[in-house]
């Protein structure tokens, strides 16, 4: 089939999962075009070489470590009209240079509308959608409600009346609405092809941060070893050693790893289910969908979740790793397989409508 793919520009964790799906699409002998922004856009032409579009995408603007919804706000209606013009102008290069017969969208506005505008069916492929058609089984603290209601609200505009939701998650959740089918995440190849150890160290993720105070407050532990991304430098600091970006460095720091200290984030955290490493999860504030999967983290037993990072939370975390690690030793999750067979079971559907009309 003929299938325009959609993959947001903010963060790459989108882009990371979406490459796997898109690469598994052209194996099977379907025929992909990619539309994205920002760095995802960089990130998937590299790797999908004149198939990737590049538009105008959604950005997050941050204030601290919240997420500043005045802020956002602003920079959306500032760039809108530019961001429109562009747009509208790729859907007019689509139109004369590929044929859409199917739209998958991770998430993503541009290829809903052209999906829409053309009358092509859309299933959308993210982990997001768990917020508005699944039953949520944690507490909700007040503090949390309005973020709630917002993730929410943002959720059900973002794809409605999608053909179908394959959900991934790491947590299972009763689904409470139709055409909606949750999937194991999406493990890129590096990840599975890794071999666990248990080392040494604990790895630490920490991204949108100026949390100068981080290497100091680790040096109050020292007796453990922690190897810090996110700071992009490599510096020694006694038992806390900062590493610049390597992709294969990170992959391998985190297969070796005795722990995992990271924000909420969706990609890092199903990783590190994966492989099994016990996980200390701090959500960046104003995130319901991070508060969601820290407090699942900590629901499941694989870990723990806390408000804010001291060196008191990471001394309760690493006080109970073994505890951890058996919760963790019931998860089983067989690659991409299952997420691939979903897939393929909604294409067969809408190829044979396609060959119908």
């Amino acid at each position: 089939m003929n299938i325009l793919y959609g993959v947001p520009g903010e963060g790459l964790g989108h882009a990371t999962r979406s490459k796997v799906v898109i690469g598994h699409l052209l194996s099977q002998g379907h025929n992909v075009c990619v539309v994205s922004s920002a760095r995802a856009y960089q990130m998937l032409a590299v790797n999908f070489p004149g198939r990737v579009h590049e538009i105008r995408g959604f950005h997050l603007a941050y204030r601290n470590l919240t997420v500043s919804k005045s802020r956002t706000a602003a920079l959306t209606l500032r760039t809108a009209p530019d961001n429109l013009r562009v747009n509208f102008a790729k859907y007019r290069e689509l139109l004369c240079d590929f044929e859409p017969e199917l739209v998958i969208s991770d998430f993503e506005s541009f290829s809903y509308f052209f999906a829409k505008w053309r009358r092509l069916p859309l299933i959308s492929i993210d982990n997001m959608q768990i917020i508005s058609r699944a039953q949520l089984d944690v507490p909700v603290p007040p503090a949390e409600r309005a973020n709630l209601n917002l993730a929410r609200q943002i959720v059900r505009v973002k794809l409605p009346r999608s053909r179908h939701y394959l959900i991934t998650t790491f947590f299972p959740l009763p689904v409470i609405r139709e055409n909606t089918t949750l999937v194991p995440p999406i493990i890129r190849p590096e990840i599975l092809a890794a071999k666990p150890t248990r080392g040494d160290y604990v790895l630490v993720y920490q991204s949108a941060t100026n949390q100068k105070d981080l290497v100091p407050m680790l040096q109050q532990l020292p007796g453990q070893q922690f190897r810090v991304y996110g700071f992009n430098k490599e510096e020694s600091h006694g038992n806390v050693q900062l590493r610049s970006f390597s992709e294969q460095g990170f992959i391998d720091d985190l297969a070796g790893a005795r722990a995992v200290i990271t924000n909420g984030g969706f990609s890092l955290i199903s990783e590190a289910v994966y492989l099994r490493k016990p996980i200390c999860a701090i959500p960046i504030p104003a995130q319901f969908e991070q508060f969601l999967n820290a407090a699942e983290v900590e629901k499941l037993g694989y870990g723990r979740h806390f408000s804010a990072l001291t060196a008191d939370s990471v001394k309760a975390f690493l006080y109970d790793l073994t505890g951890y690690e058996q919760a963790l030793a019931g998860y089983h999750q067989t690659g991409n397989e299952e997420l691939f067979r979903q897939l393929a079971g909604v294409l067969k559907e809408v190829e044979s409508e396609v060959a119908a009309r």
